[in-house]
């Protein structure tokens, strides 16, 4: 019985790691960006976020197609030693990082599945992380599996499956997530996005192109929410008035939510007319919006954030 719940680890090891790397692929590609929260990335400092995230899920991606690729003859012995215990100690950093992150950033998720794992740390998902450590090491003295006597015993291995999936699922907060996802829709005037994303969403606009120039500092002065939109306000000058430019962001699970923006003169709140361009300065303006990064502090920006409606002096 030992023995066969060795054998079922390698193809449950293997699936998490894959689907943990791929869940993390997507939530990228659709943000656009490497610091779309990935857990425990956020414990380094910013210049070094984009290269753990990445090298994250490159070793996760490794393990799981290593652990199939030794499960059988080929390769076998010490080199299927060799990956279990390079996946033992993965799970190992993996619960030290959680506990850490616990401590130091309560707030976020694990990031273990990607926009999945937003949840906030809890030990249930340390212990998770630490059981799998130990799933990974126990299949160490393991023979190479063969069809033949899987065969054999396959209602034996279905049950133990079974089982420890009910485990994992008992201590995985994402299942609860997905179910809710699945079943519930939460209207956009309650739907939680993280300012990370409404940022990756603007430097992506057409209206982030046009305008950003305009821009006097790329630190935004002002964030606040209405509703089912963000607001965003950066420091402007403009026919000698300080002004201020206001982009709105739709807060939708859209691939390309909308993206307004308006020039607003910051002593009286009038809307001012936007500078005349000739076709060479709109060129330019494009160049400056491909090379402009937004110089914000994510933790800051939660703080400063007011939720409630009428915050912030009508626009």
């Amino acid at each position: 019985m030992l023995n066969l719940l060795r054998e079922v680890q390698i193809p449950l090891l293997a699936a998490l790691l894959l689907g943990a790397c791929a869940s993390k692929f997507v939530r990228v590609m659709r943000s656009k960006s490497m610091a779309a929260g990935l857990g425990p990335t956020a414990l380094f400092p910013l210049k070094l976020r984009k290269p753990a995230a990445i090298a994250m899920c490159a070793t996760e991606f490794g393990c799981g197609i290593a652990l199939i690729v030794t499960a059988g003859p080929f390769a076998s012995g010490t080199p299927a030693n060799l990956v279990r215990l390079a996946t033992g100690l993965l799970f190992l950093v993996a619960t030290a990082a959680l506990i850490e992150l616990r401590s130091v950033r309560p707030d976020i998720g694990c990031g273990c599945f990607g926009e999945f794992s937003t949840t906030p740390v809890t030990w249930r998902t340390i212990a998770r992380s630490a059981l799998l450590a130990v799933a990974a090491l126990v299949t160490m003295p393991l023979r190479p599996l063969s069809p033949d006597k899987l065969s054999d015993s396959a209602v034996t291995l279905l049950l133990l499956l079974a089982a420890e999936l009910v485990v994992f699922a008992l201590l995985s907060p994402e299942i609860r997530d997905i179910m809710v996802r699945i079943g519930y829709s939460a209207p956009c005037e309650l739907r939680v996005v993280s300012p990370d994303n409404t940022f990756a969403t603007l430097q992506r606009s057409a209206q982030w192109r046009k305008h950003s120039d305009l821009i006097a500092s790329r630190e935004p002065s002002d964030v606040w929410r209405e509703l089912c939109w963000r607001y965003v306000a950066f420091p402007s000058r403009v026919a000698g008035k300080d002004a201020e430019l206001v982009f709105a962001i739709r807060l939708d699970h859209q691939r390309k939510p909308s993206v307004l923006s308006a020039l607003v003169d910051t002593a009286t709140g009038a809307v001012l007319p936007w500078p005349a361009t000739t076709a060479k300065h709109a060129r330019a303006r494009v160049r400056v919006a491909r090379r402009a990064k937004l110089a914000y502090r994510p933790g800051a920006i939660s703080q400063a954030e007011r939720s409630l409606p009428g915050s912030r002096r009508s626009r």
